[in-house]
């Protein structure tokens, strides 16, 4: 690893730490929880991508499907229940926390370049802009997900027995990840600005300036 300042490398831990945070929240279905508190609960748990039935049927609809087990949420046999399961604000979540997902998987792969990468390539104020930038917009990306999934998760309107439906450790991940990740981007950006400076320096032109003192001279007019 090249030689990295003191915000460098706090950039890279606060990196590190924020996809790990992301990944665990986009791979782990406990966004949405049951809280146990019931008898016999229909809805178990929903993530991103898997959902938790025991028993459960739309009751908006009188199917003789009952849905028991976790499967994945586009899953062909949940298509009689897609207007349920999958309401608009669900898909938005599933959208710009995608978006995220997939914007902390190229900051992962920049910062380990940036760890890798001389301060003198030509290339370096341009990694550490680009991976700077590309975390504040992951950082927003998965903030709206998580905004979105908070305001409408656990409201009346979509899973059974809402009053006992928590949002869990999952999602509290994919707050922890999107706000650490604007920390991220900003120390990147300031170690560009850093490196900006330091070019600078070393491209001007040396100065060959220099003050002279002129001696009095002894001759006179007089």
């Amino acid at each position: 690893m090249a030689m990295k300042t003191k915000t460098g490398v706090c950039a890279i831990v606060i990196t590190v730490v924020a996809f790990l945070f992301v990944l665990i929240s986009f791979c782990t279905p406990y966004w949405l929880v049951n809280d146990g508190k019931i008898a016999n609960p229909n809805f178990i748990r929903i993530g991103l991508w898997e959902v938790c039935f025991v028993n459960f049927e739309d009751f908006r609809h009188h199917y003789d499907n009952k849905f028991t087990g976790c499967w994945w949420v586009f899953e062909e046999e949940y298509y009689i229940i897609h207007d349920f399961l999958l309401p608009g604000f669900f898909i938005a979540t599933q959208f710009f926390f995608t978006l995220c997902m997939t914007l902390v998987l190229i900051a992962a792969f920049l910062t380990w370049m940036y760890c890798f990468c001389s301060r003198d390539h030509d290339k370096y104020l341009l990694l550490l802009l680009s991976n700077g930038a590309n975390l504040i917009i992951a950082g927003f990306c998965g903030l709206v997900a998580v905004c979105i999934f908070g305001g409408n998760g656990d409201n009346r309107d979509w899973m059974p027995y809402w009053q006992h439906n928590d949002l869990s450790w999952s999602f509290a991940f994919g707050v922890i990840g999107s706000l650490l990740l604007f920390p991220a981007g900003a120390l990147f950006l300031v170690e560009a600005r850093r490196a900006r400076y330091r070019k600078l320096q070393a491209s001007a032109p040396p100065s060959h300036y220099s003050m002279e003192i002129r001696k009095p001279s002894a001759h006179t007019d007089i």
